[in-house]
């Protein structure tokens, strides 16, 4: 998988998934569901998305309830990854599901605007914008390849015609 570049779009801890993908929306389609994203914290998130397009956020990214729609709704809005402290670890397998990639590090040293380069299997990220590069923790290469066919649904399948 090539590395993924973009800008960061920060945000802090403990982010949990109504936060993320609002329970009041849950009977809509995930497109509309995607145009309330964030909003419980960032009224103008639809909009910065168009500009900054790799979240950058704190520890415990995605707690709370398991919902499915969380990595969705951000994937609807053109997230290209998700770089974070830690996360939640239903959260992190629902991203890596839907092909959304995922990187833990410290992100402290990020800001918002920066210009990133993450390359998700070693976990290393370029701070373009700093000339920084920090270290974390990449995904295996047998789960790289769900990301790499765009989702679980679409690794199986791949899978079943060899």
């Amino acid at each position: 998988m090539k590395p993924i570049s973009g800008k960061a779009l920060k945000y802090g801890d403990n982010i949990n998934t109504d936060i993320i993908s609002p329970g009041a929306y849950m009977q809509l389609s995930i497109e509309k569901q995607a145009e309330h994203a964030m909003e419980g914290i960032d009224d103008d998130f639809t909009t910065k998305v168009k500009f900054l397009d790799i979240m950058v956020v704190g520890e415990n990214f995605g707690s709370g309830s398991s919902r499915e729609t969380a990595p969705l709704v951000l994937k609807a809005n053109n997230i290209k990854a998700i770089v974070a402290k830690s996360f939640a670890r239903i959260f992190y397998r629902n991203a890596i599901n839907i092909g959304l990639p995922v990187v833990e590090l410290d992100t402290s040293s990020i800001d918002e605007g920066d210009e990133l380069v993450v390359d998700v299997l070693t976990g290393k990220v370029e701070n373009l914008t700093k000339g920084e590069e920090y270290q974390g923790v990449g995904i295996p290469s047998h789960v790289l390849k769900i990301i790499e066919d765009g989702s679980l649904k679409a690794y199986l399948k791949n899978k079943a015609r060899q």
